[in-house]
């Protein structure tokens, strides 16, 4: 079983009054890191490690539709140093395969976070994709046969998404799942599993 994390932003605040109290620049206004909507994609797989690079490279999209280039998780610019130390404690437990916040969070693979800005917090879900890297004899030749091989799986009730890459698929769950089970559904559709990562 592998592990990724997405991270949404959830919502902005701002506290005007704190920030004509407290603030240097006493019209500092709200973040201008993040927008509510944008979203975050972690991987700690098959030579890929975001964590380890504050999440430079991690921005999956954008709610405005803007240009990444310049965006905090964009390509060039890691995570603001605020909002890294509020969320990056859960985003490392999440890619271990961790409970993010048992007992506390009605689902254990999700967390609420927000920045340690205090006039102007940004609020983050924090949420463990959980999926299987399956690889197979074979990948599908043709689209419908992808298809066919994606409904196959996601018949199954614990898978919730197919992802093709390049040499293996990655299969998303929703809750555990039997390794054997993902065999047994593949090997009928006609692609023998290898390996299971």
């Amino acid at each position: 079983m592998q592990h990724k994390v997405r991270v949404t932003v959830l919502d902005k605040k701002c506290y005007p009054e704190l920030q004509r109290r407290y603030c240097q620049n006493p019209q500092a206004g709200p973040c201008t890191c993040y927008e509510v909507g944008d979203t975050f994609l972690f991987e700690r797989y098959n030579g890929t490690d975001h964590f380890w690079r504050a999440g430079i490279g991690t921005l999956e999209s954008t709610a405005d539709g803007g240009c990444a280039e310049n965006r905090a998780g964009g390509p060039h610019r890691p995570h603001c140093a605020e909002a890294w130390d509020a969320i990056s404690r859960y985003i490392y437990t999440g890619l271990q395969g961790g409970s993010i916040m048992r007992g506390w969070m009605a689902d254990d693979r999700v967390m609420i976070a927000c920045c340690n800005d205090g006039t102007r917090p940004v609020i983050f879900e924090i949420r463990r994709l959980d999926y299987a890297a399956l690889y197979l004899d074979r990948l599908p030749a043709e689209h419908v046969e992808a298809v066919q091989l994606a409904e196959a799986l996601t018949a199954l009730p614990e898978v919730c998404d197919v992802i093709f890459r390049e040499d293996y698929l990655e299969v998303y769950l929703d809750r555990p799942l039997e390794e054997s089970r993902l065999r047994e559904k593949a090997d009928a559709a006609g692609y023998p599993v290898m390996k299971i990562d």
